[in-house]
């Protein structure tokens, strides 16, 4: 499981075994959501978040928290994904502690 950032508190990661579409998944404590990725010709057009099987979806501050990482990190997280899935690199854990916009 490559944890690839920490955004106050919320652990955002890929699980090993993924598949397409590029997703990435959002966790802290036991609520759980994930975000796909919508790309066209090579730009993100579209965001997804949505909940994940069997676990309680993030809510509240926590999701508004991981909707605005999503904003600003969308293509480096795409990054991340193709790097790992596709390339097969390690992929670098970032820690992020002051509150975006």
């Amino acid at each position: 499981m490559p944890k690839i950032f920490e955004y106050l508190g919320i652990l955002i990661f890929f699980y090993s075994n993924e598949h397409e579409p590029i997703h990435v998944h959002a966790k802290k404590g036991e609520f759980e959501s994930k975000a796909e990725f919508y790309i066209i010709n090579g730009i993100i057009q579209e965001i997804k978040v949505s909940s994940v099987k069997e676990s309680k979806p993030l809510k509240g501050q926590n999701l508004k928290d991981f909707e605005t990482f999503l904003e600003v990190y969308a293509d480096k997280i795409v990054e991340k994904w193709v790097n790992y899935f596709v390339y097969h690199k390690e992929v670098e854990f970032e820690k992020i502690t002051k509150r975006l916009k």
